[in-house]
């Protein structure tokens, strides 16, 4: 063992050690989910019972596909499509397309599947990959966040809901304006599997 950790530099090591204790992934591993993720979703559903069957949900920034894994069993009878700019293997009820949601191109297959009708919830754990800079990596995904907010704005049917990641610190005022102003309600909510260490947090909102 001791060979094995001078191969890693302290950081590398740490990561290892830290997803090692992590219960969240041994359970995710055990019961077949495709990340720790699907706990924060499954969670926030149990409290506030945001998917529901026979409904349109479009999951932004879906891969690896766990909270895809979620919504396709629980909305069984209704729309499920997904999408991101990184590939994800086939889910059960999901559809999943790859590519940038903001391009035209995506928009028209998000709008052709749902058949030009608004989406009952929507979803984002979009995350830009990690830098090593904290600062850095908030700021481009809460300006991300900001496209995603400005597309539900859009496309979310009457008391439609919109369940999203983002990262407390610069730019997150900017969200938070945002959200005051082109939704009716929102909470900030913390999900218990989200590591506490992390400074990303998480927003329901509804039109």
């Amino acid at each position: 063992m001791k060979k094995f950790k001078k191969k890693f530099k302290f950081s590398s090591q740490k990561w290892l050690d830290r997803n090692n204790k992590d219960k969240y992934i041994k359970l995710s591993k055990e019961f077949g989910f495709r990340s720790r993720a699907y706990f924060k979703l499954q969670e926030v559903n149990r409290k506030f019972h945001i998917i529901k069957n026979n409904i349109k949900i479009l999951d932004l920034g879906s891969a690896p596909g766990a909270w895809s894994q979620l919504i396709g069993t629980i909305n069984k009878d209704g729309l499920n499509f997904a999408i991101d700019i990184l590939d994800m293997k086939n889910t059960y009820n999901v559809k999943f397309v790859k590519g940038d949601f903001t391009s035209d191109e995506s928009k028209l297959k998000i709008n052709t599947f749902f058949e030009d009708q608004k989406i009952d919830l929507i979803l984002s754990d979009i995350a830009v990959n990690t830098t090593g800079n904290k600062n850095l990596d908030s700021i481009k995904t809460n300006l991300i966040v900001i496209d995603v907010l400005k597309f539900s704005s859009l496309n979310l049917a009457d008391n439609g809901k919109i369940f999203f990641k983002f990262f407390n610190g610069l730019e997150s005022e900017t969200i938070i304006k945002y959200v005051k102003k082109n939704f009716s309600t929102h909470k900030i909510l913390k999900p218990d599997s989200s590591r506490k260490a992390s400074k990303e947090v998480y927003m329901l909102c509804s039109c």
